[in-house]
């Protein structure tokens, strides 16, 4: 059984989560007698945590609601996640780097030793992209989206005389280093993604809005089915596979998307198969490896190939 102080951190953890807790069930998660939690419950009111009891026949525990934490406690695991977060905070493409670092050096002040060996012993060196996207831009169209409220802003590389775009905000997805918004434009009736880095808010519209169901209800999905120009599902609109040799296959693996399938065949051969968003685009990228290959199919990837052979060719003449 953990000692005192752990159980307790734990407890907090627990209580944190801003839910009625059962004092048979944080028991059971702790691994303690109900009177141990009503011992440690109380504990937590001496530290200053409004912690209230919940009548009724098992009875139960929460945290009030709206109080004044004292400094916040965290778990070992909490800890470290923490400061790990903060050390890669500058490839998220948030512009935090400075920030992100003060706040790392002051919570490793305040780390036992023993964390902060594990906290040291990663030495994470991220990198920047050159997008970099203004915190306070991020927070007001994150606000926007927690509020149900219609967003209006300017876009870099509108016309000057274009009046502000109008949008209900429905989701802020972090893709690859960039931020973006996932939005109903009301001037396009459809859904729209612009990058938040380009986004310059107006004054508040303070206007609601109920929002629509994301198309397939997962707002990351749609964002990524998006980049691959597909309209509905997170999947490649064309996909196709060629063979090579089972040599030249281990070549190219390590330049593959993450989502390419190699298989094994017979006759030291092997079929690759990839995803594009057009029939072009995924003969240039076979072509692209600079091996031998032979088309499988479909059809559309072999005619695509022809095609593109011949513009080649077309394009060396003299």
């Amino acid at each position: 059984m953990a000692g005192p102080s752990s159980r307790m951190l734990a407890l907090l953890s627990l209580l944190q989560v801003h839910r009625d807790w059962p004092g048979d069930e944080l028991a059971g998660r702790l691994e303690v007698s109900p009177r141990t939690v009503r011992r440690d419950v109380d504990r937590l009111r001496e530290l200053g945590y409004r912690v209230e009891a919940l009548r009724g026949p098992a009875g139960g525990y929460r945290l009030a609601a709206g109080s004044d934490l004292p400094p916040l406690l965290f778990d070992d695991d909490q800890a470290v996640a923490i400061a790990l977060a903060l050390a890669v905070a500058p490839a998220s493409g948030a512009d935090i780097a400075e920030s992100a670092a003060r706040a790392l050096a002051t919570v490793r002040q305040v780390m036992p030793a023993r964390l902060r060996s594990r906290v040291d012993a990663v030495q994470a060196v991220t990198t920047s992209g050159r997008t970099r996207t203004d915190p306070d831009v991020l927070v007001a169209v994150s606000e926007a989206v927690h509020l149900h409220e219609v967003l209006r802003f300017t876009y870099a590389g509108d016309d000057d005389l274009r009046p502000p775009r109008r949008v209900e905000p429905h989701a802020v997805v972090a893709r690859n280093g960039r931020w973006y918004l996932l939005d109903w434009d009301f001037d396009r009736g459809d859904w729209r993604t612009h990058r938040i880095d380009r986004i310059t808010p107006r004054m508040r519209t303070r206007v609601p809005f109920t929002p629509r169901p994301v198309p397939g209800g997962d707002p990351v999905a749609f964002v990524s089915a998006r980049f691959k120009g597909s309209a509905q599902a997170d999947v490649w609109p064309c996909t196709g596979s060629v063979t090579m040799t089972a040599a030249d296959a281990r070549t190219v693996t390590p330049y593959l998307p993450e989502d390419a399938v190699v298989e094994s065949l017979p006759d030291e051969r092997s079929r690759v198969t990839l995803g594009s968003w057009s029939w072009p685009g995924l003969a240039g990228a076979f072509a692209g490896f600079a091996v031998d290959f032979v088309v499988e199919g479909p059809d559309d990837l072999r005619d695509a190939t022809v095609a593109s052979a011949a513009r080649l060719r077309a394009a060396s003449a003299r």
